[in-house]
């Protein structure tokens, strides 16, 4: 990860990410259920921030939940997000957002795999860039 975090004005963001990116990423929206680019992706690689480019996610941690997004049991590195309290919609959820940028990424839940982290990490294909294993 970057030893500096990413700092760009509004507008740079605005400028550099499509306006369904700029939606998710930095006003936390949500793309509709079985839309996304990654939802039924099976391709081996790494899940980078669509905002900055840091690993997030590998190939070997997604599984098909049925959730309508790609979901996760586990994080690359456990620095790589940061998980914070979110209260809106009239519920309780975490939110996770990229550590390096800020980003908006989905939520985590429970519910995931029992035989592994029990964790379902539920992010925006948006919010992510994949780069294929060579």
């Amino acid at each position: 990860m970057n030893n500096v975090p990413v700092e760009k004005t509004d507008a740079e963001w605005k400028a550099e990410l499509t306006p369904e990116q700029y939606r998710i990423l930095r006003e936390a929206g949500t793309e509709r259920p079985f839309t996304g680019l990654y939802t039924d992706h099976d391709e081996s690689g790494v899940y980078r921030c669509a905002g900055c480019g840091v690993e997030l996610f590998a190939s070997e941690n997604k599984y098909h939940s049925g959730c309508g997004w790609p979901a996760f049991d586990d994080v690359a590195k456990t620095d790589r997000v940061i998980r914070r309290e979110d209260r809106s919609l009239g519920m309780l959820r975490t939110e996770v957002l990229c550590a390096n940028c800020g980003g908006h990424l989905g939520h985590l839940f429970n519910d995931g795999p029992r035989e592994t982290t029990g964790m379902r990490y539920c992010i925006n294909s948006a919010a992510l860039d994949f780069q294929a294993k060579e």
